[in-house]
């Protein structure tokens, strides 16, 4: 147990930070680490960049806060319409808050909302994913489908209805196409079951992050998905809290399938982790209709502050700029290539996936079978450890509703270069060599 006052998710002593610049970040005894997981897949321009820090210092010098019932701020004002024109006018309303788990929040408040305004209040129900991540907060939790997250507190939280997420690496029908088919059918049934009349959203995560590894969907799918929300009247939302602001190859992981979300959660990578920054966008339509019926009933104290949104303004810059996003969707390919490459090399890599720079491995204990380590096992935190020996940062979770199927996340800043990459594979092949040999010792002891 950790004698310091801080608790996290775990009690265990961690290095202390000290400075960080570009991918890389130092602790207090002067030890480098490659962030190869951009923090919380949040520092998507890197660290320490001179044109954020530039912006924040000018705003600071104005003003650091103001509240949004007394004032506009016009870098809020510039924001909002630079987000708008990122997504070729999909989706033209803008409400900033200041984290992922908010944005989600604030999605579900509008939808309800929005059916209140309609005179559909029995339209209070939310389909998502099993398994997904959405947010720690009640209501983003109640549509988080992973099963540790969820246990201690599934008296106090309204779960949403669940429904099976795609699964293209473990899916049990004879072809994709027929599981995607298999998924959406069942889909339907779990809305009619429920009463397609109560359903205000269907909620989903585009590509998956923590909870899934990186898991994709298809194009068919995610039109499935719209047409079911188009059938029986509810509305579309897209968590894109991880996927968003180039992480993918694109400004947003919907772009990639062209299908449009009615309400779209960002955060993360809109601030790259210089200020918490983050934002529900919307189509037109909902929003008016809220706002004839007496305004959004919402709000969060920090909401579109000006520093907040000085730095997002400055994040975009930077990645139009240093055209990140195209960099994304190039360096992603070679790093998906490499990490293939040692997906042949270890038996320990049942699978990888992703697009952009999002991507994931999963660790199975047999490839053929793609059976996973037992969970006590940990599989995924001695790959994690074992990789933060070598100074490298990678993101560990499991993948099957969070009690087993281990996966780690390589997501690198959008500044990634291929020198760069080829430095994180040489660390995590020293690491998987080193995983390989744990196995080993434990196979042989059992």
């Amino acid at each position: 147990m950790s004698n310091n006052a801080l608790f996290y998710l775990t009690s265990d002593d961690m290095p202390v930070v000290s400075h960080a610049d570009g991918i890389y970040i130092w602790d207090t005894k002067g030890r480098r680490y490659i962030d190869g997981c951009s923090g919380a897949i949040t520092c998507n321009i890197g660290h320490n960049h001179p044109t954020v820090k530039r912006a924040m210092a000018e705003q600071l010098d104005k003003i650091a806060f103001s509240y949004r019932t007394q004032f506009e701020s016009q870098v809020a004002l510039d924001l909002a319409d630079r987000l708008v024109d990122l997504t070729d006018g999909d989706l033209d309303k803008v409400f900033f808050v200041g984290s992922g788990s908010e944005a989600v929040e604030s999605a579900i408040k509008l939808a309800v909302q929005y059916f209140v305004a309609k005179e559909q209040p029995e339209r209070c129900k939310f389909v998502s994913l099993r398994p997904s991540y959405h947010g720690s907060t009640m209501g983003a939790l109640g549509l988080t489908g992973y099963e540790p997250l969820e246990a201690p507190y599934r008296s106090i939280t309204i779960g949403s209805v669940k429904v099976p997420s795609p699964d293209l690496y473990r899916y049990k029908e004879t072809s994709i196409e027929e599981h995607i088919t298999s998924v959406l059918e069942q889909t339907e049934k779990a809305i009619l079951a429920a009463g397609a009349e109560t359903i205000a959203a269907v909620v989903l995560e585009p590509v998956g992050g923590a909870s899934t590894g990186g898991r994709i969907v298809t194009k068919r799918y995610m039109e499935g998905l719209r047409a079911l929300c188009d059938r029986y009247g509810c509305l579309l939302i897209m968590d894109e809290v991880l996927s968003g602001m180039g992480r993918t190859g694109a400004w947003f992981a919907y772009q990639h399938f062209g299908v449009v979300p009615d309400i779209l959660a960002l955060a993360k990578g809109l601030g790259s982790g210089y200020y918490p920054i983050a934002a529900m966008m919307a189509r037109k339509e909902l929003v008016d209709v809220v706002g004839r019926s007496g305004g959004f009933m919402h709000g969060h104290t920090y909401a579109g502050n000006p520093l907040a949104c000085a730095t997002g303004l400055a994040v975009i810059d930077v990645m139009e700029s240093e055209q990140l996003v195209s960099n994304s969707l190039k360096q992603g390919s070679y790093l998906r290539q490499q990490l293939e490459q040692l997906a042949l090399k270890y038996d320990c890599i049942g699978n990888v996936r992703g697009i952009g720079l999002l991507q994931g491995v999963e660790l199975v204990r047999d490839k053929t079978t793609k059976e996973p380590y037992p969970a006590a096992f940990n599989a995924f935190a001695k790959i994690t450890s074992l990789a933060k020996d070598r100074g490298l940062l990678i993101y560990p979770r499991r993948c099957l509703n969070g009690l087993a199927g281990d996966h780690v996340l390589i997501t690198p800043p959008l500044t990634v270069t291929v020198a760069d990459i080829d430095e994180i594979i040489t660390l995590l092949d020293e690491s998987l060599a080193a995983f390989g040999q744990i196995v080993l010792e434990r196979e042989a002891c059992s």
